[in-house]
């Protein structure tokens, strides 16, 4: 009886196994493919590693700028967040791009790209305005009535390339962008005319009496950080709980089927508008009864690319939002901190914060893909 061979096909042979495993480094070929799925707590760490690689980027340009090794942990994070001085700076100059991040995100959901933000803004911080000047409403309720035409305000300013988009069809980045500049010309128009300062002459408006003025407790910034994360719990609700969070999730995914389906798209895209616009009037009330005291010319700038910025880092997510508003507010205190005591030019400043937000979007690459090794036929 004959024996059967054993197979000698090199295809199935030890050897030709450790040879693919050994193949050499160049000759390896790679695809990218889309994940999925990524759990949350590997999101986290990709996010903090972005941090850090930014982080460590930047230390290494200020080292060599002739900042001392040994002073930059101190700078960036014992005296600018374990600093009750310097938390506050933080925590004031957050609680505005809180606001504007929200208000871009819940638009951005709906597919509407709102670059009008400081235009909202702007007639926030007029319509605040105007009823501090004519003194409308008793002084007990003079703040809260502040706070709701603020937030029409910017809602109404919202309203019209809303309507322009779902009615003709109009191009919402153009509409809302252009209607930035009508809303800063009207707002030097009234600080340099009827609002102008009588006491000092200068272009802003009088000084907001003290009941018009946000109230200090738990620090100067506890009112309005207060305001910005009831307005965070309010956005998540509205995202994650409501009825209308549920169809904003369809419309964000595809438009087209969403409407196919039943759900009211214009609804929900012209809803997710009014929304945003109203939560920049907010923010405009923040910085003018706020920080300011009172309305200024140019207050509003870099509150739009800020806001933008701040919904695509947290993908459209309020409580990302939130934590991304205080991420580039602790860059900003720190840099200012750098510029005072170390003389480091304000466009090195700018250089990494750009640095590190440019890695914390560049890991938003590590979170949707992923490379695959092509093993050999």
């Amino acid at each position: 009886m004959t024996e059967l061979a054993a197979p000698t096909d090199a295809a199935t042979s030890p050897t030709s196994t450790i040879t693919r495993r050994r193949e050499p480094l160049l000759s390896r070929r790679y695809t990218l493919e889309v994940r999925q799925h990524m759990p949350w707590p590997r999101q986290v760490l990709v996010l903090l590693l972005a941090v850090v690689a930014g982080l460590g980027t930047s230390g290494a340009i200020l080292v060599a700028a002739g900042v001392p090794a040994g002073e930059l942990f101190q700078e960036f994070v014992i005296a600018t967040i374990f600093d009750t001085q310097s938390l506050q700076a933080v925590l004031f100059q957050a609680s505005p791009m809180i606001m504007v991040g929200l208000a871009a995100a819940i638009a951005f959901r709906a597919r509407f790209w709102n670059l009008g933000l400081e235009g909202q803004m702007v007639w926030g911080a007029i319509g605040a305005t105007a009823i501090s000047v004519l003194e409308v409403g008793p002084p007990a309720l003079r703040l809260p009535l502040m706070l709701c035409v603020a937030a029409a305000c910017g809602l109404l300013w919202a309203l019209g390339p809303a309507l322009l988009k779902l009615r003709l069809g109009v191009n919402e980045i153009i509409a809302t962008l252009m209607l930035n500049y009508v809303a800063g010309n009207f707002l030097l128009h009234m600080v340099y005319g009827a609002w102008k300062d009588p006491q000092s002459s200068f272009p802003h408006s009088p000084q907001f009496r003290s009941f018009e003025r946000l109230p200090e407790f738990l620090g100067p910034s506890g009112a309005a950080i207060t305001l910005a994360l009831l307005a965070m719990l309010l956005a998540w609700w509205l995202v994650n709980l409501s009825r209308a969070g549920f169809y904003l999730r369809f419309v964000d995914a595809n438009p087209g089927v969403a409407h196919a389906t039943g759900v009211p798209t214009n609804r929900m895209v012209l809803l997710a508008v009014l929304v945003s616009g109203a939560l920049a009037g907010v923010a405009g009330f923040l910085v003018a009864a706020g920080q300011e005291g009172r309305l200024t010319q140019a207050f509003h700038h870099g509150y739009g690319f800020s806001g933008i910025l701040i919904a695509f880092l947290a993908r459209n997510h309020p409580v990302a939002a939130t934590v991304v508003a205080l991420l580039i507010a602790t860059l900003f205190v720190a840099g200012r901190s750098l510029q005072v005591f170390y003389q480091v030019p304000f466009s090195m400043v700018q250089l990494i914060q750009a640095i590190i937000v440019i890695c914390v979007a560049s890991s938003d690459f590590f979170i949707r893909y992923r490379l695959r090794r092509v093993l050999p036929a």
